[in-house]
């Protein structure tokens, strides 16, 4: 049986660029960040067997072909960087594009990942199933993967929330045995540090 990080990469992402604009960066270079540096630190002590990365696959949206075409590039370079350090990277779902009105009336292009925390939910339960899972890491802040939370409880799975700070989801914490919160400050000390 196995301890395994589970990570929701969209919205890990989101939270480390999240903090790092609250120090007045714009953005970050994830295809140099080390992941596996901020990881060591803050999950310190624990034995980690497997270390997944999930994403939503990219595809080229007519109205953004060259938006759509750096964004892939730039996916693939993230992913290059990850598995360099160790991580499984598995892309899986979609990134879709529908129309939203805003408030005043104004349409605007959005973008949704849809798929991902089903992936990573399918994944922890069926570990589990098979007794190959001992600990569940849970590296998203999706309440969506709450009703996963509950089925691991039952089947006496170690649950640990791995969150930020700033902004915890609440849900997580009370639906997990432990809560491992990555401060602000250790997040950005891990921008283009080397591996070694």
């Amino acid at each position: 049986m196995k301890t395994i990080l589970f990570i929701d990469g969209r919205n890990f992402l989101d939270k480390i660029s999240s903090i790092f604009e609250l120090n007045g960066q714009k953005e970050v270079d994830f295809s140099i960040y080390n992941f596996k540096g901020l990881i060591d630190k803050v999950l310190l002590g624990v034995k980690i067997d497997r270390m997944i990365f999930y994403f939503g696959k990219l595809s080229k949206h007519p109205a953004t072909i060259e938006k759509s075409k750096i964004l892939i590039e730039k996916q693939r370079l993230l992913k290059t960087n990850l598995q360099s350090q160790g991580f499984e990277v598995i892309i899986t779902g979609r990134v879709r594009g529908h129309i939203e009105r805003c408030f005043k009336g104004h349409e605007t292009l959005t973008f949704k990942e849809k798929g991902v925390d089903v992936k990573i939910s399918v994944d922890m339960v069926t570990l589990a199933c098979d007794k190959n899972l001992k600990t569940a890491i849970i590296g998203s802040s999706d309440s969506d993967l709450q009703p996963a939370m509950k089925e691991l409880k039952q089947r006496n799975i170690e649950r640990i929330y791995l969150g930020f700070e700033n902004n915890p989801n609440k849900g997580l914490t009370f639906t997990t045995n432990r809560t491992i919160l990555i401060r602000n400050s250790e997040v950005i000390s891990f921008l283009n540090k080397t591996l070694i």
